[in-house]
């Protein structure tokens, strides 16, 4: 291609426009707001990318903003980014762009824009610095990342992405039924009846988000054609929306190969580089983030690496024939990890935190860049936006000397407006938000209601869903009964439920000698996957509590899940021997020795289920021990008598047998394995208490004065939960009765409606297994078994 070269007239005219910008707002942060909506690279009407980088590190280093080049790198069009390692000549130009203050602009002929079957010219800026290095600034609002954010953009056409959307016709005519009316002149999206959880790494065959649009096609064809679904696909089937956890770029591995490696040997003025290039193959749960290139999509989950896959994605869920079922994009911008520091300038960071490196959120650019970010993720086309961890959105102030919550950042989060395929809209709003997490009284101080009351309209996870969830244990029921009457009587605004990505994790890695409740089954196995996937608590969830029910597709499908990531070095180790319980919870004999299973742990010499168990709890005792000194941990390990299972302990194969670990356990979280053993009775049980919500709008919100839910006193070994609510309309009433643990308890249902009101119900639903002759029958329902009666 013609070498790209700076268009001095158009880049003129930007530079204009950005100083009129300055004159026009006395606050930066306005200021900001503008420039942002025109940075990163863009494509233009007449064929040139529009650019502009904030670059505050050229600053800091002393260098004159015209001795930083743009670095492009011009691939052959059919590239293959999916190739697992290969190294390619590259066409190599430098650009020297225009400063305005911090940032760089310029607007550059001979780049070519990416699409979905093209791959465009990749570029990042490049500066000397003193010590003779070239030091690089990342597109922090890039549209593509093809090798991560630790790797240059690809200039990205993704207006054109917008143009040529499946569900172009969705966009255009927005169903009023997932309307909750407009704001500022512009439609806004309400809540969903119930929403399903996925991690799009273990959520199908592949892995991808392809593979997730390969699911919903094909239940939207059997619908249509009106085939019966399989009992995995009834998980899948007939929620309202689906909330993605996380698909920001991720952290990489911490001590290589990166993804992108350059010979260094080529100088500025080369016409060629050449480039290692390694594909993606990061796994994560999507939480450990560099905030960087937020506002594009993890490539490790691409399976065709271009961003108009997440695109299908949203356009297969908008075209189920049902009714279109809303997309819910899960963003992280309260903190980022300590990798970050080699991406992030100064300004975006505010100091070490729990989770890696604050975010400097009083910066006024870095707030504007962020909003930016979650903008443009946002137009890939999601109806609602599940903000991470707000609680984390903190700062100090010095003169009070006080660390105060950024309310006003989260109302500046639900003040942005989406446009895809060129309609404008505000998407539905879900914050988790613990505050004051971590403070030691969290559990008993958090009213998760702290931006709902700033933000009538949003809504937030609620206190079963939030965090630490043990529905195995005796007495849990019981002991949150304080936190279940807040759902009855405030949870309109909560997002309900026992099963989620953090609650399942935390779930794996209790001590399997606390109080387990043991009349969820014969084995922790089955315990664990009784207590999340539990027709007592489903049919309380969606059959009775106010605010939106959420189930996690991992506990439908009665699939494991833990902590996966496969990029530590450092503390890979001890991350492990955090997870020494899962074998205990979720990981039988049969599954371990099956050849699919545990592949790379087994070729390490971990061929004995009790030998792997032995090595994980001594290992974990011996990091506890040490402190953490892998040298120790390891000397530790190696007097052992009788030895440990597994190769020679040293450091190194320590590191080795961690990342197996994390590798061999993300395999063996993927659902598609679980899918074969699933009981199409309990799948079908749980699609019709989705169809019994869908039919009862009314349910979400808070209980009337004259609604109850209570509990049978004396408990006498059984925790039996009874509740009666009506249609404000006076339409319909609901009667629940449900074991939520224990023994056996014998009832009358009728009896537990109110005296006035006991003739003239009929049973709805039972849960799997139990028969109900009449109302006024007596049943038994033992440990998890519930009924719903409606008049």
């Amino acid at each position: 291609m013609p070498a790209p070269t700076l268009n001095e007239p158009a880049t003129a005219n930007l530079l204009e426009w950005a100083g009129q910008v300055e004159r026009d707002h006395d606050d930066a942060f306005a200021a900001a707001q503008q420039w942002t909506t025109r940075m990163g690279a863009h494509p233009t009407g007449d064929g040139e990318a529009e650019i502009g980088i904030w670059a505050p590190e050229l600053a800091t280093h002393g260098v004159d903003p015209k001795e930083a080049v743009l670095e492009v790198f011009t691939p052959p069009p059919d590239l293959d980014l999916s190739a697992p390692d290969q190294t390619v000549t590259l066409q190599h130009d430098t650009v020297h762009l225009r400063a305005h203050g911090d940032v760089l602009w310029g607007v550059v002929d001979g780049m070519r824009p990416g699409t979905r079957d093209t791959v465009g010219s990749f570029y990042w800026v490049r500066f000397p610095k003193e010590d003779g290095s070239w030091g690089t600034v990342y597109d922090h609002l890039a549209h593509s990342v093809p090798f991560g954010a630790k790797g240059p953009a690809e200039f990205y056409d993704v207006d054109r992405m917008q143009r040529t959307r499946a569900d172009a016709d969705y966009w255009a005519d927005l169903p009023d039924a997932l309307l909750d009316g407009t704001k500022n002149g512009r439609p806004q999206f309400g809540p969903p009846q119930h929403i399903l959880q996925i991690h799009p790494g273990t959520a199908s065959e592949s892995g991808t988000i392809a593979g997730l649009t390969r699911i919903y096609r094909e239940i939207a064809r059997k619908q249509r054609a009106g085939e019966p679904l399989t009992p995995a696909e009834q998980n899948y089937a007939e929620y309202d929306a689906v909330q993605l956890m996380p698909v920001e770029p991720t952290i990489v591995h911490e001590a290589g190969p990166a993804f992108w490696s350059a010979d260094e040997s080529y100088g500025p003025e080369a016409d060629t580089a050449t480039i290692r290039l390694r594909a993606p193959d990061v796994i994560n749960w999507g939480y450990d983030i560099l905030i960087s290139a937020s506002s594009a999509v993890n490539p490790a989950i691409l399976e065709t690496k271009r961003p108009d896959e997440l695109a299908d994605f949203a356009a297969a869920l908008h075209d189920m024939p049902r009714r279109p079922m809303q997309l819910i994009f899960d963003v992280v911008f309260g903190h980022t990890d300590n990798q970050a520091v080699d991406v992030l300038n100064d300004d975006f960071l505010a100091g070490p935190g729990m989770y890696g490196m604050n975010m400097q959120f009083r910066h006024p650019m870095t707030r504007a860049v962020m909003l930016e970010m979650q903008r443009r993720k946002g137009n890939y086309g999601a109806d609602g936006i599940r903000v991470d961890g707000a609680q984390d959105f903190k700062y100090w102030d010095a003169d009070d000397e006080q660390l105060y919550y950024d309310d006003a950042y989260l109302q500046e989060m639900s003040d942005v407006v989406q446009t895809t395929a060129g309609t404008e809209y505000y998407p539905w709003m879900i914050f988790e938000d613990g505050r004051p997490w971590p403070q030691d009284d969290w559990e008993l101080s958090s009213s998760y209601r702290a931006v709902i009351e700033d933000q009538p309209d949003v809504f937030q996870w609620g206190p079963l869903t939030f965090a630490h969830n043990t529905p195995f244990l005796f007495t849990f029921w019981i002991s949150k009964w304080w936190r279940i009457r807040e759902i009855v009587d405030v949870g309109s605004h909560w997002i309900s439920g026992c099963a989620n990505h953090d609650t399942l994790r935390r779930g794996a890695q209790v001590d399997p000698e606390e109080r387990i409740n043991t009349f969820l089954g014969d084995s922790l196995p089955e315990i664990i996957e009784n207590a999340y996937d539990n027709p007592a608590t489903n049919m309380l969830t969606y059959g009775f509590f106010p605010g939106v029910p959420m189930d996690f597709i991992n506990a439908l499908m009665r699939a494991p899940w833990s902590f996966i990531r496969n990029t530590d070095d450092q503390y890979g180790v001890k991350v492990v021997s955090e997870e020494a319980n899962f074998l205990e919870w979720r990981v039988t004999p049969e599954q371990f020795h099956r050849d699919v299973h545990f592949q790379r742990l087994k070729d390490l010499g971990f061929t004995d289920l009790e030998g792997l168990r032995r090595f994980l709890h001594t290992l974990d005792h011996a990091v506890q021990a040490t402190d953490y000194d892998l040298p120790a941990v390891a000397q530790l390990l190696r007097a052992m008598d009788p030895p440990l299972d597994g190769p020679a302990l040293t450091v190194e194969s320590l590191k080795t047998i961690a990342r197996a670990w994390m590798e061999d356990v993300h395999d063996y979280c993927n659902v598609t394995h679980s899918a074969g053993r699933l009981d199409a009775e309990r799948t079908s049980f749980n699609r019709a208490v989705r169809r019994f919500r869908s039919a009862r709008p009314w349910l979400r919100g808070d209980l009337q004065d004259d609604e109850w839910l209570t509990y049978r006193e004396p408990c006498d070994g059984t925790i039996l939960f009874s509740g009666w609510r009506r249609a404000p309309d006076d339409s319909e009433e609901v009667l629940f009765i449900g074991t939520m643990e224990g023994a056996p308890a014998e009832v009358v249902p009728i009896e537990h409606a109110p005296e006035a009101n006991r003739e003239g119900w009929s049973v709805a639903l039972t849960s799997p297994g139990l028969t109900l002759d009449a109302p006024d029958a007596t049943v038994s329902l033992g440990n998890s078994e519930a009924l719903l009666l409606t008049r």
